[in-house]
């Protein structure tokens, strides 16, 4: 056909539902458009009034309308075929009235085009052709682009509603056979409401995303909650499977700019955009939006082409070696693979990126622990240990590239619920994952001390609260100590620094005791320590101080000190008491440089300290600590 008589013969190809049906043979393969792109009124029409269709398969990823195929009295004649199952077909393969297929959305497009899985019929939905007789796929390119371009068959309904995208979403009208005419709203997702664990998930991630980084992020409450926490981040990119409404609004306030993107800089790379109205209008003929098949938007070697490259997935459960569930439930199949892999591993392999599983850390109420011993008889592993990096609940982070089993275990107990963490500590007890000894985490860490300091050389570093995952890196740091700073440090010669006496130093209770540790940002450097323990006679903290020898001298004593006072005053603690000796004179000029009242006692060699916080005398005779041990 002639390009220019499109319009010509568009008239030709015009008919209802119900004629347009009637092309389907028996027996065929049929590919249902995804997300909001669902056409429904084809949908309800191969239903209700296609009584030729027997044993025909339906196929297609999430869809957000009615699926009447999956009912049983329609069993003789469709049979679904889930690449990723939604509320409206989980019941019918639970039940085994439809079928899953297992598999990475960024080989879906292969599959199809090289009719390994086979396409006969496309039913889509399109926006009114432009001047030049193109109609736009709209907000689902995704899998469909590879059905356009393999089946023999292509039904489309024609929607104004349907917003005209950018990028590869573009069909000339000759490549349709049968065009519907509809005008009904696309389907909605609208955001979902946000719970208290939601943001404080959300929290935890944003934190873990630079500026000019490149985002990407799943369906749900958890990247619906990052997305909002963002606000305060600058010249972030989009490079994702799914463009939300949060998306938008962060576009709207200058976050997203995609002008730090190494990839299609300045573009919302995206394969299927699913929201409200709202976000609909606002994708029509936007030319930031790129709409790219899955297997662009999902092929982790062009994924890792984005620099900064943060993927944030969601999961069912977490074991505890790191091996992730997300697409069964109790034995039963409930989502699919999707994207997350390939995100994963993209994310991974991206120069800076970080990827980042997230999940609430308890089911069912808060009677199951989503993070788990193993995982339970009959759940597959989406994301193998191997390839998971980062798990995020609302506990915190749990870091586990490169880390072994026992420091795996113990960081992902330390962000399980406290009402789990005994059991779980005990089960990997048993398995001999962690030492026997090995301490349970605190009821609940104090992610909001985190603060990130500049330091008198100019320096940044990440001050937080010690935690058990802390073990092995303070002995690293112990036992690199020159033997002067060793002496100075404990006031003689200590050549042992055991795991029994180190894992207590990382497991304060952030009341009676407490320590913060001082970080290289991004990196593994563990370069100072401060802690007190409260004295039960005197109710001050007992504090001191460790700075590596290549660190000392560059202000991260005064950081520490500065944090540490903070914190003690938070608690209603008085002061501090020290014992410093007579030579350590980097350490006494952190004191007396703090801007409190030092009153000191020289005893052999040997000063006794005593700094009390302004207020710290009235508050240290009515203090009346108890539980405190001294160390």
């Amino acid at each position: 056909m002639d390009p220019r008589d499109w319009q010509v013969r568009y008239a030709d190809k015009v008919s209802t539902a119900e004629e347009a049906i009637r092309l389907i043979p028996p027996g065929r393969r049929i590919l249902i458009g995804s997300g909001a792109a669902e056409p429904m009124t084809l949908v309800q029409a191969m239903v209700e009034k296609g009584e030729h269709l027997f044993d025909n398969e339906v196929v297609h990823l999430l869809t957000l309308g009615p699926a009447p195929y999956v009912e049983p009295e329609h069993r003789y004649r469709f049979r679904h075929i889930a690449f990723f199952i939604g509320a409206n077909t989980r019941q019918a393969v639970q039940e085994g009235r439809a079928d899953f297929m297992p598999v990475f959305l960024s080989e879906i497009p292969e599959l199809i085009r090289s009719h390994r899985v086979r396409v006969d019929v496309a039913l889509l939905q399109v926006s009114p052709p432009d001047g030049h007789g193109y109609v736009s796929l709209g907000v689902s390119v995704d899998v469909v682009r590879s059905a356009v371009e393999a089946a023999p068959l292509l039904i489309a309904e024609v929607n104004p509603r349907m917003p005209r995208t950018h990028g590869d979403s573009f069909v000339h009208v000759s490549r349709l056979h049968r065009l519907v005419p509809v005008d009904q709203p696309l389907l909605e997702r609208p955001l979902e409401p946000q719970d208290e664990v939601s943001r404080e998930i959300g929290g935890h991630i944003a934190r873990l995303i630079p500026d000019g980084a490149t985002l990407q992020l799943g369906i749900g409450g958890i990247p619906d909650a990052v997305l909002a926490q963002l606000t305060h981040h600058a010249d972030l990119g989009l490079h994702t499977e799914m463009l939300s409404d949060g998306v938008m609004h962060l576009v709207d306030a200058g976050v997203i700019t995609g002008r730090a993107k190494t990839l299609l800089p300045g573009k919302l790379v995206t394969s299927f955009i699913m929201g409200t109205q709202r976000l609909y209008e606002w994708a029509h003929d936007n030319p930031a939006i790129e709409m790219r098949p899955s297997d662009f938007t999902n092929e982790p070697g062009v994924i890792a082409q984005n620099e900064r490259m943060v993927a944030i997935n969601g999961a069912l459960a977490v074991d505890l070696t790191g091996q992730v569930a997300a697409d069964t439930l109790g034995g039963c199949f409930f989502s699919g693979i999707g994207g997350q892999v390939d995100f994963i591993r993209g994310a991974a392999r991206s120069r800076g990126g970080r990827p980042i599983i997230a999940l609430p850390s308890t089911a069912k109420g808060g009677t199951m622990s989503r993070i788990q011993v193993a995982l339970e008889g009959g759940t597959g592993v989406v994301t193998s240990r191997g390839d998971v990096h980062y798990v995020v609940t609302e506990y915190g982070v749990a870091d586990l590239w490169g880390k072994d089993i026992r420091e795996r275990a113990k960081a992902l107990i330390h962000i399980a619920h406290p009402d789990f963490r005994a059991e779980l500590m005990a089960a990997a007890k048993a398995r001999h994952w962690v030492l026997p000894d090995q301490v349970v985490p605190r009821a609940r860490y104090p992610w909001t001390e985190e603060r990130v300091e500049r330091i008198l050389s100019g320096q940044e570093l990440l001050i937080r609260p010690a935690r058990i995952t802390d073990e092995r890196a303070m002995q690293e740091l112990l036992y690199g100590l020159s033997d002067d700073s060793t002496y100075r440090r404990f006031m003689g010669f200590k050549k042992w620094h055991p795991h029994e006496e180190v894992q207590q130093l990382v497991n304060p209770d952030f009341e009676q005791n407490m320590a913060l540790v001082a970080w290289v940002p991004g990196t593994d450097e563990l370069v100072g320590v401060v802690r007190y323990d409260v004295v039960p006679s005197t109710g001050l903290g007992d504090v001191a101080f460790v700075v590596r020898d290549d660190w000392q001298g560059k202000g991260v004593g005064t950081a520490l000190m500065k944090r540490i006072r903070e914190a003690a005053q938070a608690r209603g603690l008085p002061g501090f008491q020290a014992d410093v000796l007579v030579v350590n004179k980097p350490m006494l000029d952190v004191f007396h440089e703090s801007g409190l009242t030092v009153q000191a006692r020289l005893e052999d060699g040997c000063y006794h300290l005593e700094l009390l916080f302004p207020g710290g005398e009235a508050s240290r005779h009515a203090a009346r600590p108890t539980g405190a041990v001294h160390t």
